[in-house]
């Protein structure tokens, strides 16, 4: 029961969003004169061979590696009560400078993947760090610094792919950097299908899934099961009560930014170590404010964040299928927004209602307290029939007995 009761509003109050989402989507597609069931079977229908079916996994598979780590790197500010905005940014910026360095070196295999996923760490914090320098020194919000970066970010990567970091050719109609050797390739993951006996499809799965799953088992350790992530929390809840602790409200801002830059500065490299082997103009975008809505929808929480991918992935699958049979993309849109709509709508209803119960508890608690026989004179925790002017004393013993074993024994030993 009590773990039902922690992962309710968890796993529920999503769950809950979603299906209203759903509901509420349809009706919307009714209205536009667009049959919503045969949306939802376009939607679910993932091929009619092995071949196929396994090709749409990979699909969303692939597609949820950095939907994962964009959540991640927003929840993580999340968690402190920071609006990280700048994923954009931060993730474009960093794969760029790291399918650079990349390409200007051939190393051995690990060595050179390490290279890669290194810059890219480095420059992601980097350009996180501005936010939190501007934050903690001069009390800029970081919604509105990160914003702002995030245009100078994009406008420094167009910069360097037409500039200094170019590789293609002139005239080319996709303006590329240098591709990356393959010693800096991420290795497939299709070996796995062979092994569980499934259909090898023609699309190779990410092998930057390995590593997303290991950021995400980190982090849930790092912010759920460590000190930093309880300091995290409580300079989040309240900074001057944190500080009283002694926890360093500033340095946990720079920290908690830092963090989340470098696990921003991931986001690209799923996509540049898997399939394109450099940075074009064409390179995928959005992800950035998409980990917004996914973080949402997984409350912050790296398993919810996982689901949460995997439904937004699903529904970019969708949009392929979608124009195939000549119905409007734009569905899969609507989709997504009313379910961002949903789930803070949601989210703020389970928090309103958890805060009432607790005002109810403590209410109940307050008028429970006089009737448990603390400051009763006949009934004190110094003895049953002891006199009113000692009753104080019975009551500040037992006072002591709950402070610390030693404590007690030595009030004992007084007593003696």
């Amino acid at each position: 029961m009590t773990l039902l009761r922690r992962l309710g509003p968890t796993v529920g109050v999503p769950v809950f969003a979603v299906l209203v989402a759903v509901v509420i989507s349809g009706v919307v597609m009714a209205v536009l004169q667009v049959d919503p069931f045969e949306v939802f079977r376009v939607m679910f229908d993932l091929g009619d061979t092995p071949s196929q079916q396994m090709t749409a996994v990979v699909v969303i598979l692939n597609r949820a590696v950095p939907l994962f780590l964009a959540g991640l790197a927003v929840a993580v500010a999340f968690r402190m009560g920071l609006f990280n905005i700048g994923v954009e940014g931060q993730y474009r910026l960093a794969t760029i400078v790291a399918a650079a360095a990349g390409a200007a070196v051939t190393l051995p295999g690990p060595l050179h993947l390490l290279l890669i996923v290194g810059v890219a760490v480095v420059v992601g914090a980097f350009w996180a760090g501005i936010v939190a320098v501007l934050k903690v020194t001069r009390g800029v919000s970081e919604v509105i610094s990160s914003i702002m970066l995030n245009f100078i970010a994009l406008g420094i990567a167009s910069f360097l792919l037409t500039g200094p970091f170019r590789g293609s050719e002139p005239g080319a109609s996709i303006i590329s950097t240098a591709e990356i050797p393959e010693s800096g390739w991420m290795p497939g993951l299709n070996g796995i299908f062979g092994l569980l006996g499934l259909a090898d499809p023609p699309r190779q799965l990410y092998g930057f899934l390995v590593v997303a799953v290991v950021v995400g088992i980190a982090l849930a350790v790092l912010l759920d099961r460590t000190r930093f992530g309880f300091d995290l929390r409580a300079s989040g809840l309240s900074p001057s009560a944190a500080s009283a602790s002694g926890v360093n409200a500033r340095a946990m801002v720079l920290k908690t930014m830092l963090l989340s830059g470098a696990v921003a500065g991931l986001i690209g490299l799923p996509d540049l170590l898997g399939a394109t082997r450099s940075y074009t103009t064409d390179f995928t975008a959005g992800l950035g404010f998409l980990g917004i809505a996914v973080a949402l929808l997984g409350r912050n929480n790296p398993l919810g964040i996982a689901f949460a991918a995997l439904l937004f992935s699903f529904l970019d699958r969708a949009l392929v299928p979608l124009q195939i049979e000549g119905l409007p993309a734009s569905v899969i849109t609507i989709i997504q927004g009313t379910i961002v709509l949903a789930v803070v709508i949601a989210n703020e209803v389970a928090r309103r209602i958890a805060r009432r119960s607790a005002e109810r508890g403590g209410a109940a608690s307050d008028a429970a307290a006089p009737g448990d026989g603390s400051t009763s004179t006949g009934q004190s925790a110094g003895g049953g029939g002891a006199p009113a002017g000692t009753a104080v004393q019975g009551t500040g013993a037992g006072v002591s007995r709950t402070a610390g074993a030693g404590q007690a024994d030595d009030h004992r030993g007084a007593g003696a």
